[in-house]
């Protein structure tokens, strides 16, 4: 394979260029940001409880009994519902994501241009900056980095490079800038190579999604001892046929099954991931939405995020008159290539026009928080007071303004002069704050910059925060021990950041990170949901579950209420699967021990689970709801669902035990489970709207027509008037029951 050695200056030809991607040499991102279409199908087709109902389906079709497979009709529209929304939600995201592409800076034909990450070739010339997340294993051609390899390595301290050197893929550069070769693409690079396994890997914390996985592995482990039991009740004991027994037991284990409830998760979350890509909110993870509407503590970078990340120059002071300040910091400004918000308001100032070059170049390091040039045998130091000199200045006159002091550092160190900056502030983020505030959301300020600096910043955006601690005067334990009573924390280095978030995170706190630097990296990572911001660094971008494409605050507040209006309607929804799972695993308890016939047949459950469960729970789930998540979710559903399931268990049992053929017993039976969830649909409406009534009076018109005009399908006889009067009364039985159990709960409040 023929490699080129380029000058950084000239870098690859066009011809150069195209020999490698003739050759296959081109790069390929191996990060996917969704899944494949191929998973989303399979792993919406083979779920457990979709191998379970083909599996009862099977058994029933050897039956004979086929109109006892339409239950598999409901199966199927759920997984084609789940895969189309989830595909929906793909082409959404992948489209944000390609618009959004990591970009990178090559030299080819003497000219530097930026470039997708899936168009670098073998041997290119890519410059790195402050920021820039290394996109391929590279070889530093020229200029000097500190390079951070904690996501490939686990190793957090600062790694220095310099020529020579091999920067790895999955790291990025947290100071200085390079030019550097790329020697390995696509599967060759370094943290293509290591496994997912091995690499650190955010938990995610969804109560959802943890939520569902309890209620399937429960039932994993009870849903088929339960079915052997009440089969050989069935057959053994009570002596039905062979194809009876069969039917009576896939009806109680279909009756046991939630089939659309993860389905419907994943179907309302694709929704949400729609919406909100309408917002130019690129939703990197999808439990992530849920998550952040739960979040009690908001944890915000300053510069970039509460500000602009735009600086100017409001003021120069020189207190030592011995030096040229001006000339001093164009000899700075022109030697040091970084380029943040800082050092572009000190170039726009000191123009930077003939100035000398210098002996060595000390770049910037968020560890450090100074730069600084060599020349003429002296050392000149820019950067935070407190970090370039020992000796205590006042400064307290300037504490409206980001202040940098000029220092040469020799035996006793000079004081030049004082540079005074001010941040642009984003006219938005006050009301995101405040929303957060009313909402009652914690609130911390983080960032690098002087504690004073960061209150007045504060009060400018009309907050009022006063308790603040100067982080580079702490230990990490006393850093831990402030962290609930503080709000602003300034001289935060990365790794503090990250203490706190952590330590957060310990004392039982659902933490988000909102960040756009490269210094916010580890935070972002180690909050449960983190917000990174389009303009900000790779870096950030990277780690970050989502990202804010118009970097535009005001899109937060709309990803909460989609987040809660998710969780609170999945609950609402959920609790109608529970109702059918809790009285199918009642009446299979019941009926292995009682000498009855179980009283349905596969089909009618049918009819009640789409009129009662799949319909009304599709639609619940996507109203509006802005209100506040609060409890356990499990225990929530559990509570609107329980005192209906017992209800129906009751009332099917008065039905069992009453003088009727088998056939009225299940008409009766099927009935009254249709009208008890009813009312439970109108319970967990309360209040109801309008359209809810009129979803209620639709499906219960559907379910009388189904009774009526499909009788021979769903197996169910003519309503005499004893049978009518029957229903009338279980149903008041019904309805005294669980408005007893209202009563109840509020007492116990």
């Amino acid at each position: 394979m023929k490699r080129f050695n380029k000058d950084i200056k000239i870098g690859l030809t066009k011809n150069e260029v195209k020999y490698q991607i003739d050759n296959g040499n081109v790069n390929k991102d191996t990060t996917i940001p969704t899944k494949s279409v191929s998973t989303i199908i399979l792993s919406n087709i083979f779920t457990l409880f979709n191998m379970l109902n083909l599996s009862l389906g099977i058994i029933v079709f050897l039956t004979g009994s086929y109109k006892n497979l339409l239950f598999l009709g409901t199966v199927i529209t759920n997984t084609i519902i789940s895969i189309v929304q989830e595909l929906r939600a793909k082409k959404e995201v992948d489209t944000l994501s390609l618009m959004c592409e990591p970009k990178v800076t090559v030299v080819r034909d003497s000219k530097e241009s930026e470039i997708g990450i899936n168009n670098i070739v073998l041997d290119d010339i890519i410059k790195y900056k402050l920021g820039n997340q290394i996109v391929v294993d590279s070889i530093i051609l020229d200029g000097l980095v500190e390079v951070n390899e904690s996501f490939i390595t686990g190793e957090s301290d600062p790694i220095t490079k310099k020529k020579g050197d091999t920067i790895l893929s999955g790291s990025f550069v947290i100071s200085g800038n390079c030019y550097a070769k790329v020697e390995h693409i696509k599967e060759d690079n370094y943290s293509s190579k290591i496994s997912k396994e091995a690499k650190y890997i955010k938990k995610v914390n969804s109560v959802l999604l943890d939520s569902l996985n309890t209620i399937i592995k429960i039932l994993s482990w009870v849903i088929i001892p339960l079915g052997v039991l009440l089969f050989i009740n069935q057959y053994f004991t009570l002596k039905s046929s062979l194809d009876m027994a069969i039917i009576n037991t896939v009806a109680a284990l279909i009756a046991m099954i939630p089939e659309g409830l993860v389905l419907l998760t994943s179907t309302v979350l694709a929704v949400s991931v729609i919406r909100l890509s309408k917002q130019k909110v690129l939703v990197k993870q999808l439990y992530c939405i849920e998550t952040l509407a739960r979040v009690d503590t908001i944890c915000f970078d300053k510069t970039g995020t509460l500000t602009k990340g735009e600086m100017e120059v409001k003021e120069v002071i020189t207190i030592n008159k011995d030096y040229d300040i001006k000339e001093i910091m164009n000899n700075i400004c022109g030697n040091l290539e970084d380029d943040n918000a800082t050092m572009i308001a000190l170039k726009k100032y000191f123009k930077s026009n003939n100035y000398k070059k210098v002996d060595e170049i000390i770049p910037f390091s968020s560890d450090k928080k100074y730069s600084g040039i060599k020349l003429n045998n002296k050392t000149y130091i820019l950067g935070a007071p407190e970090f370039v000199t020992k000796e205590k200045v006042n400064l307290e006159k300037y504490d409206d303004y980001r202040v940098l002091m000029l220092v040469e550092k020799a035996d006793n160190d000079k004081i030049i002069g004082l540079i005074l900056l001010e941040d642009k502030l984003r006219d938005e983020a006050s009301k995101t704050i405040q929303y957060f505030t009313k909402e009652g959301v914690n609130i911390k300020i983080i960032s690098g910059d002087n504690p004073r600096t960061i209150r007045r910043i504060v009060k400018r955006l009309g907050l009022d925060f006063d308790k603040y601690v100067d982080a580079s005067k702490l230990t990490d334990e006393e850093l831990r021990k402030c962290v609930l009573d503080t709000t602003i924390f300034g001289r935060v280095t990365p790794f503090q950041k990250r203490i706190i978030i952590k330590e957060l995170k310990r004392l039982g706190h659902t933490v988000s990170m909102v960040g756009d630097g490269v210094n916010d990296v580890l935070a972002l990572k180690e909050s449960d949901c983190s917000i990174a911001l389009a303009c900000g660094s790779s870096a950030a971008y990277n780690v970050s579950d989502l990202v804010l494409l118009n970097s535009d605050f005001t899109s937060i507040p709309s990803i909460v209420e989609e987040g809660r209006k998710t969780i609170n309607n999945i609950e609402k929804s959920a609790s109608l699967f529970i109702v059918k799972t809790g009285y199918a695993i009642m009446l299979t308890l019941i009926f292995m021990i009682i000498p009855y016939n179980y009283p349905f047949i596969p089909v009618q459950l049918t009819l009640t689970n789409v009129l009662t469960i799949g319909i009304p729970s599709f639609i619940l789930a996507l109203e509006p709801n802005k209100k506040k998540v609060t409890g356990n979710f499990l225990t929530n559903v559990f509570k609107k669902a329980i005192p209906t399931s017992f209800v129906i268990v009751i009332c099917i049992l008065i039905i069992t035990f009453l003088q009727f053929s088998f056939i009225e017993k299940s008409t009766l039976s099927l009935i009254t489970v249709a009208l008890v969830g009813f009312i439970h649909i109108y319970r967990v409406c309360y209040p109801p709207k309008k359209y809810h009534l009129f979803m209620i009076s639709i499906l219960l018109t559907l379910f009388i027509i189904g009774i009526t005009l499909f009788k021979k399908l769903f197996s169910v006889t003519t309503i005499n008037i004893l049978m009518l009067l029957t229903i009338v009364l279980l149903i008041g039985v019904a309805i005294i029951i669980l408005k007893a159990i209202d009563i109840y709960k509020t007492k116990i409040r």
